[in-house]
């Protein structure tokens, strides 16, 4: 009987860290996630972008999450991440501390669309750092504080950050998404229509248990 209790015991132990298991890997803490000064939107509906600047991928889905944003306004907040995949991606680096230099003057977005809609003028280069500049210009940066904070060890720290939460979170690729915590398929948001259907049950989801 003590026999048959102990492997009965073992056996709910295993199913219980499988389901751990599983629900770690596709939901993580709102909170967690929520930490980045990088947003649009205040309302409870969070949507976490884990994003390259150099990622052909991000590139496409850009337009898709513009619209998304402009469409929910604030509905939902949206966060950005940085997760430059430098490997892969040998500009992305820069790409993401010249966004990061943008955020200390207050125009972290506007740098944020001008990487994303340039993109294709300066992932294939073997320094990209001229164009970087050049935008800087464009959207009203002051260019010697720009440089400075291009290379300070707090704008590097701040990426950092975002790409160890991203580690953690078994992130390998991006875009990623996350929407409440819970991680999205891009296959059910690469389009418009597809985003907003899944925004809009979340919405009715959170709206019906409050």
């Amino acid at each position: 009987m003590k026999k048959k209790l102990i492997v009965l015991l073992v056996v709910a132990a295993l199913i219980g860290g499988v389901w751990w298991l599983n629900q770690s890997t596709s939901q993580v803490s709102e909170e967690s996630l929520s930490n980045n000064t990088y947003s649009t939107g205040s309302t409870g509906i969070e949507l976490v972008e884990f994003g390259d600047f150099q990622c052909p991928s991000c590139g496409r889905f850009y337009p898709i999450v513009k619209e998304v944003k402009e469409q929910y306004k604030d509905k939902i907040t949206f966060r950005f991440r940085h997760f430059p995949l430098q490997t892969i991606h040998p500009n992305a680096r820069a790409a993401h501390r010249t966004a990061q230099a943008a955020a200390a003057q207050g125009k972290f977005w506007e740098m944020h669309d001008a990487l994303y809609e340039n993109q294709t003028s300066w992932s294939n280069l073997s320094s990209a750092d001229d164009i970087f500049e050049s935008i800087a210009g464009q959207i009203g940066l002051d260019l010697d504080q720009y440089r400075k904070d291009l290379t300070s060890s707090s704008v590097n720290s701040i990426i950092n950050a975002d790409v160890n939460l991203g580690g953690s979170l078994k992130v390998t690729g991006t875009p990623a998404f996350y929407l409440d915590g819970k991680v999205l398929e891009l296959a059910d948001v690469n389009s418009v229509e597809k985003f907003s259907a899944v925004i809009d049950a979340a919405i009715a989801s959170k709206t019906t248990t409050q």
